[in-house]
């Protein structure tokens, strides 16, 4: 498969887990820090909190856009939100592996139009297709 890329995004690292992570192109300079869960000290910023935050992102894009490719689809309300919880652990096949968990909020709609809204945006979200069957992931409507 290949992609023709309408944007790129850059973003250098240095020091790995302890280190620095700056995206000149919007200013966004972080520092890195592994959380004390995996023996850091937790003062700074980790992959997969940043993970976290681009897949939400993303996936409330995936789902406002998927309204305007389905008219079945009820519109994604303006207070809409998705809190992603990504997870790391060892991979009993080796190395390590993420796991991750998406809750939805969908005010205004109800179960039935916000698992549908959910369900079409999964499918067409770019982080979605890109941990596809390497990735659990689980998606829930709250």
């Amino acid at each position: 498969m290949s992609i023709s890329a309408i944007y790129t995004a850059q973003a250098t690292a240095t020091g790995g887990r302890n280190g620095r992570a700056v995206v000149e192109e919007s200013g966004l300079d972080l520092v890195l820090a592994a959380p004390s869960a995996m023996g850091g000290d937790g003062k700074g910023s980790n992959p997969e909190q940043l993970f976290a935050a681009g897949y939400a992102a993303c996936f409330i894009g995936a789902m406002q856009f998927a309204t305007t490719q389905d008219a079945s689809l009820a519109k994604v309300p303006a207070d809409v939100s998705v809190q992603a919880s990504v997870g790391i652990g060892p991979n009993p096949k080796g190395g390590f592996g993420l796991v991750v968990t998406l809750a939805v909020t969908l005010p205004g709609l109800d179960t039935a139009e916000a698992e549908s809204v959910t369900e079409a945006g999964h499918k067409i979200c770019p982080y979605s297709n890109a941990v596809r069957g390497n990735v659990e992931v689980t998606t829930q409507v709250v």
